[in-house]
């Protein structure tokens, strides 16, 4: 059952510039293009290649950071608020974007064994765990995480021990729980250390190559999913359950091959980068256009996976890492404006109560379960034994008998420890009561009289029993107590630290909040000068309508100006795309021209009537194959190419020993 809050809040968007590396520098003294005021959170970038006169570009944002900031200051003051939100049962999502190289990586992951340069992601872990340490007694929680990278456009589970030849994973949709990817392996973690272990797991199965730009470029978009499940009793004495789900996302950045120098694979794998990163501008500008009644959420994995984190039922944090080398400037200006447009997304998050497929209930189910199997197999045990011990007094002697005894108490030791002695006490008042309901020489008052005896001693057992139980739960208590006590002193530090953070938490806020003020007295000062103003002559009247001309001219020119750079900007866009569709083109005929030439036309139909479209998956798939005759034939591809091996014959044989490994009927090839 989600809550009734339908309030929605627009996207937090922070900049973060980092500072210019030792080749950037060898360039030349040129200098950084890019300048941040912090106060105002105002980020004003200069154009290299253009005049001195034309005005910089500005823009605003929620906070930036610049080359000095430190990784504490970004996580207190933009982040730790949304980790707050999905402890109390929210969806998050933290993403970084912008061009390769930039530090989207270092911002998400940072330098984990430095306490002072650990980034958003393992600052997280320690926030949820501490959190958790510190919450009530009457509160449990179950944290999972997921960990999954999507690499040439395919959704690939990186904690699959066979992650190497795993098949690409489905994305599915449902009412409750939005996009989700089938099969994915979730681990239950219970420690900082449990959660770093997974993560480390998944990055050394993460795509990651070197290219002219970044010598450790991530290849593929990688998402960490955390699911914080908390379980409390409410008013009702029911115990409630929600469920906040975080996105930690880290983007491989947009590149261009002419400055990355990539080839071959990796040019593939870039092209596949930028499709994704293209449609998720392209989701971001329809979200803040607001006109567009269709958002192109499907045009991508990535997208659909930030369905939520987009326009959604989510909080979201969006940083945009920036480069400040003059010869960045286009992909910087492009980053600045996809950050521009993302502050006017608006969400609409809400609390995640009582979700019907809550693990946490299913453990505790299954624990109450349990505990009750114990509970009857203790109480069957018990009366077992009376019972075996009452036989065996019957027939006093029978070794058979008194074996099964011995081999039974053997079997049930562990569970009769605590009341062992007082289940012997108990047995042996039961054979007495049965040796007196035997005794035939023995008068009736007589055994009535010694009857009520022993059940009153059996009474008085019982109670010792119950007596001993409530002293043990005394000393267990009072043990506990020691023991809390003995915590005590971490208990105090870990008030301070929760005071300290609180602390830090109201600066970050009172910071923000300052921040907006001054952004929103920049914009009302711009309206009212007008008002304020007051001429004693028609010269300084002359002179102040000059100077708003001068003015509203210069925005002019920095809105035509913008125009410009965003036609530049498409016809760049537009002369990348028909590269890549020349290229896919060749390829195509290429293929085409193999499979008229090589591959029998009885052949072609048996593959083309195994394919079928997923809607789901928005793709044509093949059907499995099924077994039956298969004809073996011989290609002589030497025959094809008398002449000298060509770089043509090279790539056809490939090709053809590529569908023989995968049994398209081609077995044989000389």
């Amino acid at each position: 059952v989600m809550s009734k809050n339908k309030s929605s809040e627009s996207v937090k968007v922070v900049v973060r510039c980092r500072p210019l590396n030792r080749k950037e520098e060898s360039n030349g003294p040129a200098g950084s293009i890019v300048q941040m005021d912090l106060r105002l959170g105002q980020v004003i970038l200069r154009n290299p290649r253009a005049p001195v006169s034309e005005p910089q570009k500005t823009f605003t944002f929620d906070a930036v950071y610049d080359a000095n900031s430190k990784q504490g200051d970004l996580y207190d003051e933009s982040v730790r608020p949304l980790i707050d939100s999905v402890l109390a049962g929210f969806n998050g999502t933290i993403f970084a974007y912008g061009q390769t190289g930039t530090g989207k990586t270092y911002t998400m992951q940072g330098a984990w064994m430095d306490p002072q340069k650990r980034g958003v992601i393992p600052n997280a872990f320690d926030h949820i765990f501490t959190h958790i340490s510190r919450s009530q007694s009457d509160k449990q929680y179950l944290v999972r995480a997921s960990y999954l990278e999507i690499y040439l456009e395919e959704v690939l589970d990186l904690l699959d021990p066979n992650h190497g030849n795993a098949r690409p994973l489905e994305l599915r949709e449902s009412p409750e729980s939005g996009v989700y990817v089938r099969d994915l392996t979730s681990c239950v973690c219970k420690s900082i250390k449990e959660i770093e272990e997974v993560m480390n797991v998944g990055n050394q199965a993460r795509a990651v190559a070197a290219t002219d730009m970044n010598e450790h470029s991530s290849r593929s978009h990688a998402l960490f999913l955390i699911t914080v499940e908390c379980s409390q009793p409410g008013p009702d004495g029911r115990k409630h359950i929600r469920v906040g789900r975080l996105n930690l996302v880290d983007l491989a950045g947009s590149e261009r091959q002419a400055k990355t120098g990539v080839q071959g694979e990796r040019l593939k794998e870039a092209a596949k980068i930028n499709l994704s990163l293209s449609a998720l501008g392209n989701v971001i500008s329809a979200l803040a256009d607001g006109r567009s009644g269709h958002v192109p959420y499907r045009d991508s994995k990535l997208t659909r996976l930030l369905q939520d984190s987009l326009g959604g039922n989510a909080k979201t944090v969006m940083v945009a890492t920036l480069g400040p080398a003059p010869q960045h400037y286009d992909e910087t200006l492009t980053t600045l404006r996809y950050a521009n447009r993302a502050k006017n997304i608006q969400n609409q998050p809400r609390v995640n109560e009582d979700p019907k497929d809550a693990l946490l209930r299913e453990f505790q189910m299954e624990i109450a379960r349990l505990r009750a199997q114990l509970h009857h197999r203790k109480w069957r045990t018990k009366q077992k034994k009376e019972q075996v011990d009452g036989e065996g007094w019957e027939r006093d002697g029978d070794e058979e008998t008194e074996g099964e005894e011995e081999d039974e108490e053997d079997e049930e030791e562990g569970v009769e420890k605590e009341a062992e002695e007082y289940v012997k006490q108990e047995q042996r008042l039961e054979r007495e009561k049965q040796d007196i309901r035997e005794d035939q020489f023995m008068l009736a008052d007589e055994k009535q009289r010694l009857l009520g005896e022993k059940e009153r001693m059996m009474g008085v057992l019982r109670k010792e029993q119950e007596a001993t139980e409530q002293l043990t739960a005394k000393y267990k208590a009072m043990e506990s107590k020691l023991l809390v006590g003995g915590k005590n002193i971490i208990d105090h530090t870990n008030e301070q630290q929760k005071m300290l953070e609180g602390k830090r938490h109201e600066i970050a806020e009172q910071t923000r909040s300052e921040r907006e003020i001054q952004q929103q007295m920049l914009v009302r000062d711009e309206e009212t000068v007008e008002l304020r103003e007051t001429f004693t002559s028609l010269q300084q009247e002359v002179e102040a309508k000059t100077k708003k001309l001068k003015k509203l001219y210069a925005k002019l020119q920095c809105i035509k100006a913008e125009i410009q750079d965003v036609n530049d900007e498409h016809v760049r866009s537009r002369q990348e795309l028909e590269q890549t569709q020349n290229e896919l083109t060749r390829e195509l005929k290429f293929k085409y021209l193999i499979i008229e030439n090589f591959i029998p036309p009885e052949e072609k139909n048996k593959i083309m009537n195994r394919l079928t479209f997923d809607p789901e998956e928005d793709q044509w798939k093949f059907q499995p194959l099924v077994p039956a005759e298969r004809s073996v034939w011989v290609l002589d591809v030497g025959m094809l190419f008398p002449s000298e091996p060509s770089d043509m014959y090279f790539k056809t044989l490939q090709i053809l020993w590529t569908l023989q490994e995968k049994r398209e009927n081609i077995i044989i090839v000389k």
